[in-house]
This record gives structure tokens, C-alpha cells and sequence, in this order.
């Protein structure tokens, strides 16, 4: 049973720039993000200063730490790029699938043999027409492993708006947030179910976004929104509709709520935590990672990121 939370105050950290999309924690409680205008940014989680350390040509999401201390960074426009914080040097590792370049490289999860999970969003809308795949459901998301040996497969797909990714504790199994059908899937990679997929959540309380292994062990998502009705009704309509719905000027489209939320679940599904924060500065939560009982918040909207003590 989930432990009751109450409203939680959220510090904030201003990073000087815009999007803050997601966040990791290294050893040394080093905080790095990346924003919208493509800098990747470390901060200093005692006293908020923070340092440039590299910038890539388009827009990093999501971030892990790589056993050799590089930053692996899927990049929206760029694909999988590694990253030394020391000297700002960015290589890149996965730029095309098939011959052709990723739409919306989203998030990624480090195996311990080297294996790297990774979600393509999208084959038809890149990130500046997020709204738009999630309103038309287009389900073109793909969840990919690139093996050690730098072979890429596709694992899934058919996925409604891939989004974060996360390994099991044991690496029994990978699990990928699928934003607009509110769920995260779980696909098995050891045991008896080994190749098959079910689900970790389903019908979640919003729209999960990134999502990661804390330092609790515990599978961290995100709930960038609550659930829209008007978006619920859409997917329902013929696909016409939905397409129409894009085009309306951007005050008349379904907008995210400002709201703070994380939920955490045990590798068996089961809700441990459900984390409600204060919206009053920060809010659309895109990232998490809880690290020694704080829990890290980045956001795709606001120009400073948040940290919650549990």
C-alpha cells in the first residue's frame, strides 16, 4: 500500500535557461540537465551553482550516467550522444535506425552488461509537435536496445508516444511509459516470461513522461499531467478529428495541467510512493530521479529545476 503523502514544498534551482526536461544524479550528488537551447548544465545540489559542461546542436531529453562517468543523453534531434562532463567532448553513438534518423529519441536506461535501452517517441512528430502526437495517437513509438557491440534492434513497437525507460533491479525485465495510452510496459528479458510483454501500471492517474531506478530501488515515473477529458474523448474520434484539433490556434488546444506529481512502484507493480508537490514554482514534472532520499524534478516547461525531500 502506497504511503499517504501530503503536499510537499518543492526547493527550486534556477538553471538560467528553459526545459530542463530531465535529470541524473551522479556519485558525488552532481545534478546534470539538459535544456532546450541544447547546453548541458551540472549543478551543485548544496549550494544551486551551476556549470556549463557541453551543448549539442539540438535538444537533449533524457540522461544516464555510464559506468566510465560520460553522460549518455538522448538527444530529440541527434539521437544517442555520449557526453564527457570534464571536457565537453559529445560522440555520437546511435544517430539512425535502418538507414533513417530518429523523429523523437526520447530516453534510455545502462544495462550492467553494456546493453542500452532507448525510446523513439514518434516516427511521424518531432518534439516541437509533441501535442500533436499525443492528441492524434498516432502509436508509431519504438522501444530499441543498442548491444555492447553497437548492434541496434527493435524491441517494441506499435507504442503510444514512447517515453521513459527503466531497467528491474535484477535487469529481469525493461519497461517504457507510453504517455498518451497512460501506462508503463513491461517487456521481459530473463525468466520464464523471457520475450513476451505485459505491463508494470496500467491507468495511471496523467500522462507519465520520463521515468527511473532510484536509489531506493524503486521505479520512479512521472505524471507531467492529470488526465484530460478532452483529450480521452479524441482518441475515440476518427483520426480527421484529431488532426483538426492540432491545427486550432495554440490557446484553443487541450493544455498539461500545472500540477507536481511522481509515483513510485516496486518492481511488481505495486504503488510505494505517490508524491505530491507544491506547483506555485515549478510544475509539469518531465524527469525524476530520487537519490538518497531527495527526489531530483526536471521539467520540459519551467526554467528552473526541483527537488522534494521524502
Amino acid at each position: 500500500m502506497a504511503t499517504a503523502q501530503r503536499l510537499s514544498p518543492v526547493r527550486v534551482i534556477p538553471v538560467g535557461g528553459k526545459g530542463p526536461e530531465d535529470v541524473v544524479v551522479a556519485r558525488d550528488g552532481t545534478v546534470y540537465t539538459g535544456l532546450e537551447d541544447g547546453r548541458l548544465l551540472a549543478i551543485d545540489p548544496a549550494s544551486g551553482a551551476v556549470t556549463h559542461v557541453a551543448a549539442t546542436v539540438g535538444r537533449p531529453l533524457g540522461i544516464e550516467l555510464m559506468p566510465d562517468g560520460r553522460l549518455l543523453v538522448a538527444d530529440a534531434h541527434e539521437g544517442l550522444l555520449l557526453v564527457d562532463p570534464a571536457d565537453g567532448a559529445i560522440e555520437p553513438l546511435v544517430t539512425e535506425i535502418a538507414g533513417k534518423p530518429m523523429v523523437f529519441c526520447n530516453n534510455a536506461a545502462v544495462a550492467s552488461n553494456g546493453d542500452i535501452w532507448f525510446s523513439d517517441s514518434s516516427t511521424l512528430h518531432p518534439i516541437e509537435r509533441w501535442k500533436n502526437d499525443l492528441v492524434e495517437n498516432t502509436r508509431t513509438g519504438r522501444l530499441f536496445c543498442r548491444g555492447a557491440g553497437g548492434s541496434v534492434t527493435t524491441v517494441l513497437g506499435g507504442l503510444a508516444f514512447a517515453n521513459g525507460v527503466a531497467l528491474a533491479a535484477d535487469e529481469s525485465f525493461v519497461c517504457v511509459a507510453e504517455t498518451t495510452a497512460r501506462t508503463v510496459v513491461r517487456w521481459w528479458l530473463k525468466g520464464p516470461k523471457a520475450g513476451s510483454r505485459d505491463y508494470l501500471v496500467t491507468d495511471l492517474p496523467g500522462y507519465p513522461d520520463n521515468i527511473a531506478r532510484g536509489s531506493d530501488g524503486l521505479i520512479w515515473v512521472t505524471i507531467a499531467s492529470p488526465t484530460e477529458a478532452i483529450v480521452s474523448g479524441l482518441h475515440h474520434g476518427p483520426m480527421a478529428l484529431r488532426k483538426a484539433v492540432t491545427k486550432l490556434p495554440d490557446f484553443l488546444q487541450p493544455k498539461p495541467k500545472q500540477t507536481v506529481r511522481v509515483q513510485a512502484y516496486g518492481d511488481d507493480g505495486r504503488l510505494v510512493h505517490d508524491v505530491h508537490g507544491d506547483a506555485t514554482n515549478f510544475h509539469m514534472v518531465t524527469g525524476v530521479r530520487e537519490h538518497d532520499g531527495q527526489v531530483w524534478l526536471g521539467s520540459l516547461e519551467t526554467e528552473v529545476v526541483g527537488v522534494i525531500e521524502l
